[in-house]
């Protein structure tokens, strides 16, 4: 599993629709959410968005970061023109969030909720761990509600319960309590049906008698693209803000959106020695973890998985993407690459093998002539004759491979390819 966050502008769309299926007040609002981007025609814009003439606004960046008044990047209470405007205005422009820095390209418009800020602001999350979800609650929200942590309560709902079956533990909410309640449940429905493994709404405030969600943070579960692709309907996952993606990650994403495996990567560092074709979400996490544990965290040059028993073309395509990226620099001594996982349950690992191994007959000579060294560890089904191909392959392809089967521990293994810790 692999948490990703997503835009502010996708996630209430969602929320709202889900909402909207529960309560009433919610029916609607999913369609008075405007996103502008670079090459967003304001013409086109209004046209699809009347509402946007006839509505104070509100107007922000929506780039996967937070504390946006803080940094002064609200624009409140506006009409269309002072609206766009505003966004015109830091369109492109380099700002720095805390320690931060990154290129505004995305922007949300939204109605504008007047509210007393001390009075009608509160805190709602909810977040997954390993055998429950945690829903936090407080009527404290807004800005400064880590300094008044103090004041939220904690709930937990065990995996697989109903949260209709769930006694909520509620700070002192008067009159609106059973409100709160009714929507706080409703937003856990939302949670549970659309793939999410964090969800934030802060603050959440009212106007007249219905709740409105502020700002939101949301996270969600990749692995749930498949079961949740008509509530996600074509989710993108954004690059932090600060980050973009390389070609190659893309390229990966995309292969990984037409396969039901799971194929990724995220470069590191393309000048780094240190590069992984790691099988399984888990393995990956421990092969990682320990190239940093002995030392060398500042040469690991990628961090990605393939799993779900991907077939050999889509692996051919990802150990190329990853070879090629290797290859790049020619000057970076001891390189070393580390073919892993652990144990499989159903990929078969000759199959996926012969992908790789294609994958490394193309790139003979410039793995030969960077002196690239190759450690393999592979356990389950068919892996005998996965490694017997890797085995026979170090024959010919001219630079050492060293062969392990499920015996040998996978941190073993990575304290072998980096000579033990720095």
């Amino acid at each position: 599993m692999a948490q990703r966050g997503i835009r502010e502008y996708e996630g209430k769309k969602i929320l709202f629709d889900g909402l909207a299926k529960q309560l009433p007040s919610f029916k609607g609002k999913s369609e008075k959410l405007a996103l502008v981007q670079p090459g967003t025609d304001p013409k086109r814009l209004v046209k699809d968005h009347p509402w946007l003439l006839k509505e104070k606004l509100v107007a922000k960046p929506d780039q996967l970061f937070g504390k946006r008044g803080k940094h002064g990047l609200l624009c409140l209470n506006a009409d269309w023109k002072t609206a766009w405007k505003w966004i015109s205005d830091r369109m492109n422009k380099t700002v720095t969030v805390g320690k931060t820095t990154g290129v505004l390209n995305t922007f949300m418009i939204e109605p504008f909720t007047p509210h007393k800020e001390d009075a009608e602001e509160c805190y709602v999350a909810i977040r997954a761990y390993r055998d429950y979800d945690m829903v936090y609650l407080s009527n404290k929200g807004g800005i400064y509600v880590e300094e008044n942590w103090e004041k939220v309560k904690e709930t937990r709902v065990p995996i697989l319960s109903s949260i209709a079956d769930v006694k909520l533990n509620m700070p002192d909410f008067g009159k609106r309590a059973a409100q709160i309640e009714e929507f706080v449940k409703a937003l856990y429905n939302v949670y549970a049906e659309g793939g999410f493994t964090y969800l934030e709404i802060n603050p959440f405030t009212f106007s007249g008698d219905d709740i409105v969600p502020l700002d939101l943070v949301a996270k969600v579960d990749d692995t749930a693209a498949f079961e949740c692709a008509k509530v996600w309907d074509g989710l993108e996952f954004p690059a932090a803000f600060g980050t973009t993606h390389t070609k190659e990650e893309d390229f990966i994403r995309s292969l990984d959106e037409k396969t039901g495996a799971s194929l990724k990567l995220t470069v590191l560092n393309p000048k780094g020695r240190i590069w992984n074709m790691v099988a399984g979400g888990g393995a990956s996490v421990i092969y990682a973890d320990t190239v940093c544990d002995l030392g060398y965290s500042k040469e690991l040059a990628n961090y990605g998985e393939y799993s779900g028993d991907p077939s050999a073309e889509d692996t051919y395509q990802y150990a190329r993407t990853v070879l090629d990226l290797m290859t790049r620099e020619k000057g970076i001594k001891n390189k070393v690459l580390i073919i892993g996982g652990g144990i499989a349950n159903f990929t078969d690992v000759a199959k996926t093998f012969t992908g790789i191994i294609k994958a490394l007959n193309e790139y003979k000579a410039k793995l030969t002539e960077q002196k690239v060294k190759i450690y393999v560890r592979r356990g389950g089904p068919n892996y005998k004759e996965g490694l017997a191909n890797m085995r026979k392959l170090g024959e010919t392809l001219g630079v050492p491979i060293e062969v392990y089967g499920p015996e040998t521990h996978m941190t073993s293994v990575v304290s072998m390819a980096l000579g033990g810790k720095k």
